[in-house]
């Protein structure tokens, strides 16, 4: 069974502190002040299976950037520590994912090479009172914090609600495969 990661971040702007096992039994208690991010991290720790407690407060009342921002790094560098704990992993995951007319490929590489692609093309400025562009930010600064290559795109979407949440899911599915067990060697280097 994987351990038990915390991290804790304390800004002018933000208050966060997270407990993560990617081993998990899919336990969460999630609060950020913003509702609907709490949706989306709730489903990307359940279809990961993880165990996620993440208590966060932020500027909100000025935007929503800094608060999305540092819960991205605090996850993403939770994750990093958990991955690298794991003593042989499968390393590549991968998820098309439908969710109605929705359909979302997702692609990640759990290296230690930070990258992202993100293509979410959005219809809409705001959803769930959160600004679209902030998605595309979640996922770089989770990818970039957690160390891995990670790759999102829509092939087609009518819901920009349904775009966000298919992509949430879609990287849970991704990153449980990545993390399975794996007896044989990942990388001809020897080591990710």
């Amino acid at each position: 069974m994987s351990s038990i990661i915390n991290v804790e971040r304390k800004t002018k702007e933000t208050d966060i502190q997270l407990s993560l096992n990617i081993k998990g039994k899919q336990l969460l208690e999630i609060d950020t002040g913003l509702a609907f991010f709490d949706h989306m991290l709730t489903q990307l720790a359940m279809h990961s299976g993880w165990d996620l407690k993440l208590i966060a407060s932020g500027d909100i009342e000025v935007d929503d950037h800094h608060l999305i921002e540092d819960v991205a790094i605090c996850l993403g560098q939770a994750f990093s520590q958990a991955w690298r704990a794991e003593k042989s992993i499968k390393r590549y995951g991968q998820r098309l994912l439908p969710m109605d007319a929705t359909l979302i490929m997702v692609a990640v590489d759990v290296c230690g090479r930070s990258y992202s692609v993100c293509d979410l093309p959005f219809t809409r400025e705001q959803v769930g009172n959160i600004a679209t562009e902030m998605w595309k930010h979640f996922f770089y600064s989770f990818a970039i914090n957690a160390q891995i290559s990670l790759h999102i795109k829509a092939e087609y979407f009518d819901n920009n609600h349904h775009l966000i949440e298919a992509a949430f899911k879609a990287v849970a599915f991704a990153l449980k495969e990545a993390l399975q067990e794996n007896p044989l060697d990942n990388s001809s280097k020897g080591i990710l």
